[in-house]
């Protein structure tokens, strides 16, 4: 059965998660804060949450403190589709102004073989978008599609790891698969150059290997959220997705390349969203000791038992 809801990419900040979401809100197309929410005494302190929406993707974000810093080895496409937008190319050098502002280009705006125009940038918050002008003849893909580097430890892992990812969640479907040719040392013959992959009825990802010595690599700073129907479904994922044990926390778990995903109850987050602080504060205490996610028991102390 398909997931109930979509696939949440989670950013954690030290403390500006409020910012960056406005900040995200003011410079991205059909973008709007949905919710904001303060967690009390967790082992971070107080933490806001806030989930926003940009370009028709949810987004969720943390303020909880500087343990895991943002890199590129999770990043965001932005398809910019001229048969969908006839001002697409002065959209995008428009969103790359703003992006790129206090930020740094990681590649420069400017025509590559496979856009006309592309760039990557690092925002001033530490997130990482891959701007693009596509073909309009292209198959047509969300504005917005995280991406993941394999890169390090992980090289050369992307191809297997969206396969996996496939059998994991129902009615996912494959995209483009682009492997590196030979003679574009230090990327071997046969590794993924550019994937993609869609996981369930509605969530695109993107994957790419790269053997450059980037020095960073997954970690908890970006993750990814399933929100799940019942217990069943929990225990379904993250027994699929877990497999790092000392990473389980709070709902959290690691998989075997090194991604992070939240394993959560879709009414979380109507939990969470609901401004009703002593429910809030009973769930969070309830959830805060937990590996992998109790529903009985956060609906149990949603309701006060």
């Amino acid at each position: 059965m398909p997931l109930a809801h979509p696939i949440t990419p989670h950013l954690w900040f030290d403390t500006q998660a409020r910012e960056a979401a406005e900040f995200y809100c003011r410079v991205f197309p059909d973008a709007s804060i949905d919710s904001v929410t303060t967690l009390h005494d967790t082992p971070s302190g107080d933490c806001d949450i806030v989930s926003f929406t940009l370009a028709g993707q949810p987004f969720m974000a943390i303020s909880a403190g500087p343990l895991f810093p943002l890199n590129p080895s999770i990043s965001f496409f932005v398809h910019f589709d001229p048969s969908r937008d006839a001002d697409a190319r002065a959209h995008l050098d428009a969103l790359w102004a703003q992006l790129v502002d206090g930020g740094q280009a990681l590649m420069a705006l400017d025509a590559y073989p496979f856009s006309a125009r592309y760039g990557w940038v690092q925002d001033r918050f530490g997130v990482s978008w891959q701007l693009m002008l596509v073909d309009a003849a292209a198959a047509p893909r969300p504005m917005i599609v995280p991406s993941l580097l394999f890169t390090g430890a992980a090289y050369g892992q992307a191809e297997a790891a969206g396969a996996f990812y496939r059998s994991v969640f129902d009615v996912s479907q494959a995209g483009l698969l682009i492997p590196y040719p030979a003679g574009m040392d230090p990327d071997r013959a046969g590794t993924v150059m550019y994937s993609d992959f869609r996981l369930g009825e509605r969530n695109w990802f993107a994957a790419m290997d790269s053997g450059h010595a980037h020095g960073f690599g997954f970690n908890e700073a970006i993750s990814f959220v399933v929100p799940c129907r019942d217990q069943a479904e929990i225990d379904r994922y993250w027994a699929q997705l877990s497999s790092v044990p000392e990473a389980e926390q709070c709902g959290w778990c690691k998989d075997r390349f090194g991604v992070s995903w939240q394993i959560v109850p879709a009414s979380m987050n109507a939990i969470m969203a609901s401004g009703d602080r002593a429910v809030i504060d009973r769930v969070t205490q309830a959830f805060l000791p937990m590996c992998k996610l109790d529903v009985a028991k956060i609906e149990a102390a949603a309701r006060g038992n």
